[in-house]
């Protein structure tokens, strides 16, 4: 008796463990089932039509505090809200960011004074000029020049082009970039990687905190990577920042960039050569050289304050809805310039409305998969990109959850529209462990990921992903890639260097019904791939031994130095 109840007994556990493991294959596989649904939900077609609304005239070029943002921001919330997305603010879809827009007078001119002779310069054409100060009027008057090479403190670098100068209340002349690019030196610097010191952002900061009433940097297409007109149309018309308590009267009374002629035509007025000067700037020891000209200027300004909107919305986790993976993308542009002769609207087809079409791809895709994520997908589609990053700085300084909650932030900033190609490229690869997750999700579909191939052009600091990174956020941009499969890479560089030269931060910047969206989709599937693994895992990927942004993330995450 007593071995038949044994029997028995095993034979129970037996049919138990067959039907737990049935269960337990039976989830997997609908699991597995879900996940390909998700993905093969994100489609061309709908990716298309949303950028087709977006870029539309009717939106008029999705500036900031303008109607284009009103029908901007309520499109997304719409559309977030029909596909069951919750608010990412309290009960809003929106948090609120105050502006401040400044517009400059455009018949300024700028005026070179020597012993001998008033050099005349151009708005427009031979310069650009503004301030972040808040007032109607500033101005440089016989202000004495300097050329302070470029323009960079870096203790780490044992570099200081301000060493041994004063230059409070005169106006500073800089090189773009840094001088590792200039002299391709993998020991200077970062060779010919950007790095922050290389970023105008940082060089017009810099110039402030050394007391300069005046800086200007010298524009070349190279080293800044992009042409002239990009310069002019970025810096023409209302330019906005964040509001602040010293209305900005901490920085210079004027910014700007010089012409590259403009400048060789100032220095030679001081009887110097662009080249040789150039060359000197560059190597370790350079001393500022002050010109023998002064700069006057008036910029008289409109003012407007307004408020602008980020755009949040939240698939909740179902275990951990208090963690977040952050998607983002920013949804503005450059609205509209009057001025202009035949089309006055920035569209902004590229660049951003693919990856705002996109954050609404991929959270259609997220409620496709059954049992949702453990933890939160965030979509976030910042403001003032295209001013300096500003929606994203707001957002990342005044997160609606805790910076130590979100795990990690993806970003994506024009999407491929040139086809299919074999790889991937991530911006600030290296930096972090994220990069683990993409090189795992390129590696399961025959792909292959790659670092920025034209690091030179400080990619790394120029879109939303930096204000993270800067917070100690572990953030990347994943970008296109240029291994076209049907043309090749040659073919690929050539497209996209055309459309940097010619339709960059200009009105032809248009949706194209010829775009090939079929690698944009692949991308944005990988992309889908590296949040779905996060948002499933418990662990916070942080920062690489060695990048800037880790002491901060440590600090935050209660991390105890070794």
């Amino acid at each position: 008796m007593s071995n038949k109840l044994h029997f028995f007994t095993f034979s129970l556990a037996i049919i138990f463990c067959f039907i737990i493991l049935g269960t337990i294959f039976s989830g997997c596989a609908g699991e597995r089932k879900s996940l390909e649904q998700a993905l093969e939900s994100i489609q061309a077609e709908e990716l298309s039509r949303h950028v087709q609304i977006l870029s539309s005239d009717e939106f008029e070029g999705r500036a900031p505090s303008s109607p284009g943002e009103e029908k901007t921001v309520n499109y997304l919330k719409e559309e977030f809200e029909k596909i069951g997305l919750k608010p990412g603010n309290g009960e809003s879809f929106f948090q609120e960011v105050e502006m401040v827009g400044i517009e400059a007078d455009p018949t300024a001119r700028l005026e070179i004074r020597t012993k001998k002779v008033v050099l005349p310069f151009t708005f427009g054409t031979d310069f650009m000029a503004w301030t972040l100060r808040v007032v109607e009027e500033t101005y440089l008057k016989d202000s004495d020049m300097v050329f302070v090479g470029y323009g960079i403190v870096a203790p780490e670098y044992n570099w200081n082009d301000y060493e041994g100068i004063n230059v409070k209340g005169k106006t500073v002349v800089m090189l773009v970039n840094d001088p590792g690019f200039a002299s391709q030196d993998p020991n200077l610097f970062k060779g010919k990687e950007m790095t922050y010191y290389g970023r105008w952002t940082y060089k017009f900061e810099e110039a402030a905190r050394q007391g300069a009433e005046g800086a200007f940097i010298i524009h070349e297409t190279e080293p800044a990577a992009y042409p002239w007109e990009v310069v002019k149309n970025s810096w023409s018309g209302e330019k906005f920042n964040l509001e602040t308590e010293d209305n900005n009267m901490s920085r210079c009374a004027v910014e700007g960039w010089l012409h590259l002629e403009a400048a060789k035509i100032i220095l030679e007025a001081s009887k110097l050569n662009y080249e040789e000067i150039k060359a000197l700037a560059t190597k370790p020891g350079f001393r500022a050289i002050p010109l023998a000209s002064s700069a006057t200027i008036t910029l008289k300004n409109s003012i407007r304050h307004s408020k602008s909107k980020n755009v949040i919305a939240v698939y909740p986790g179902k275990h951990r809805p208090d963690e977040y993976i952050i998607y983002m993308a920013h949804w503005d542009h450059f609205g509209k310039d009057p001025s202009l002769e035949g089309d006055q609207i920035y569209n902004g087809a590229l660049d951003n409305a693919t990856g705002t079409a996109a954050l609404i791809e991929l959270a259609e895709a997220f409620t496709r998969i059954k049992p949702r994520p453990s933890r939160s997908i965030a979509f976030l589609s910042v403001t003032g990109e295209e001013q300096g990053l500003l929606g994203s700085s707001y957002f990342a300084m005044n997160p609606t959850f805790p910076r130590t909650k979100i795990v990690a932030v993806l970003n994506m900033d024009a999407l491929n529209i040139f086809g299919k190609t074999k790889d991937i490229v991530v911006i600030g690869y290296g930096l972090s462990e994220l990069d683990d997750y993409i090189d795992r999700a390129a590696k399961e579909v025959g792909r292959y990921v790659r670092p920025d191939q034209r690091p030179e052009r400080g990619s790394y600091y120029r879109s939303d992903h930096f204000s993270f990174a800067r917070e100690g956020v572990p953030a990347l941009y994943i970008s296109s890639g240029t291994d076209n499969i049907e043309h090749g890479e040659k073919w690929a560089v050539e497209q996209w260097e055309k459309y940097l030269m010619e339709k960059y931060h200009k009105p032809s910047d248009e949706f194209d019904p010829a775009w090939d969206l079929s690698g944009a989709i692949d991308d944005l599937r990988l992309i889908f791939k590296v949040g779905y693994i996060l948002s499933n895992e418990t662990s916070f990927p942080n920062w690489r031994e060695g990048a800037e942004f880790k002491a901060k993330r440590d600090a935050e995450m209660g991390v105890k130095e070794k």
